[in-house]
């Protein structure tokens, strides 16, 4: 069995992020991917959201942030939701028009109760099993599919340790899988 790992190549990313948008229309499992990609919440503390919780119902419009006490840890974590994220989830309300206090991701008969982390892992399985060739795709590589692209894209190592609430760069070089990227860069430059 091997270890859940970030999705590193953009075209398979997108591939992946696509799916349930233009393959398998479901508006509710593409915001689900959309805001665990864009947030790098925990698969528990998205489950856990409530339409208030993204949603200003009495100014019609998208909150700025969204607040999570998150429940392995219990730290505050204040995140912003970026126009990505919007989109998904507006598509999706207009579908759905929820309620304040429902659920964000339910069943369509059910908005009182939120999916279960093994629905959530079907819906992800199924979209990288359609999309790409990797199968060690889990709800927590939407966590570290973010941190593993900020990380390419030049975000200081102390502020990816900061959002994974890590003690070390080193654990969060392992937990990206960034280390046997570097090694296997270092294997595949030599040519003896």
């Amino acid at each position: 069995m091997g270890t859940t790992q970030p999705i590193r190549n953009k075209q398979d990313l997108n591939k992946f992020t696509e799916y349930y948008r233009k393959e398998q229309v479901n508006s509710r499992n593409y915001a689900l991917i959309v805001l665990g990609l864009n947030t790098a919440l925990r698969i528990s503390d998205i489950l856990d959201l409530k339409w208030q919780d993204v949603y200003d119902f009495e100014n019609d419009s998208f909150c700025m942030h969204i607040c999570v006490q998150e429940k392995k840890t219990g730290k505050q974590n204040r995140i912003p939701l970026n126009a990505h994220v919007k989109d998904a989830l507006f598509l999706y309300k207009k579908e759905r028009n929820p309620k304040s206090e429902h659920y964000i991701f339910t069943k369509n008969t059910n908005f009182d109760v939120p999916l279960n982390r093994t629905q959530a892992y079907r819906i992800i399985r199924k979209a990288a099993e359609m999309t790409i060739n990797e199968p060690n795709i889990s709800c927590h590589s939407l966590r570290k599919t973010f941190g593993y692209h900020a990380w390419k894209q030049g975000t200081p190592p102390a502020l990816l340790m900061d959002i994974y609430n890590h003690s070390s760069y080193r654990i969060t070089k392992r937990y990206l899988g960034i280390t046997q990227d570097e090694r296997d860069a270092i294997y595949m430059k030599i040519n003896l």
